[in-house]
């Protein structure tokens, strides 16, 4: 901004400038940030959750990206008082996929559900945001094994090549389209798809 540059912005940018500049409540993305793989020893936890934390916004999504550590994320947006829903499901979805293993925080059915959590969360001036999770619809699921295994390959490459920090996620899912043949690219338009419809409808419920 300081230089007048155009650029594209993360989660955590889209966030703060939907909240401070624009006055949006809700907005969709694919997926979000979260602590990568192996964190606890690199510390490389994307700023999106820390955002989550601070800014009011809801963030419909398909989940974290399954090239993350889904636990460790999940714990960490309970540190940062993020409250967590699953929409329709009471686990918590890996974008690519439906299922990660890991138990949603919380669960809504409706998209007034969903209304309701934001509306309560602004009503207390609780000063977080909310990460709504949609499960990608199963006719448009990547094979789960496929995608963890080209996961696999893909943190190997990656290490073995030196590519660390912001680079590493870019690489990843690049590189996971690829082994995969085109189908997690194909899968992840469709999720975007589903959150905008989904995330469209809860808007309209919270207005």
């Amino acid at each position: 901004i300081a230089r007048r540059g155009n650029g594209a912005t993360t989660v955590s940018a889209t966030m703060f400038f939907a909240s401070k500049v624009a006055g949006i409540k809700v907005f969709v993305t694919g997926g979000i940030g979260g602590v990568h793989r192996q964190g606890e020893s690199t510390m490389d936890v994307s700023s999106d959750l820390t955002e989550l934390g601070k800014t009011p916004v809801a963030v419909v999504c398909a989940g974290v990206k399954s090239i993350l550590d889904i636990p460790r994320t999940l714990e960490y947006l309970e540190t940062q008082g993020v409250t967590v829903v699953s929409y329709s499901t009471d686990e918590f979805p890996a974008f690519f996929t439906p299922n990660s293993g890991c138990k949603a925080p919380c669960r809504a059915d409706s998209v007034e559900e969903c209304a309701a959590i934001i509306e309560t969360n602004t009503k207390f001036g609780l000063g977080s945001g909310i990460l709504i999770g949609v499960p990608i619809p199963a006719e448009h699921a990547a094979a789960a094994k496929n995608v963890e295994s080209a996961i696999q390959s893909a943190l190997h490459e990656a290490e073995s090549r030196g590519i660390a920090g912001n680079s590493v996620t870019p690489f990843l899912l690049k590189r996971v389209n690829e082994l995969t043949g085109g189908h997690s690219l194909a899968a992840n338009i469709q999720l975007v798809k589903n959150n905008a419809l989904v995330g469209a409808k809860i808007a309209t419920a919270l207005t």
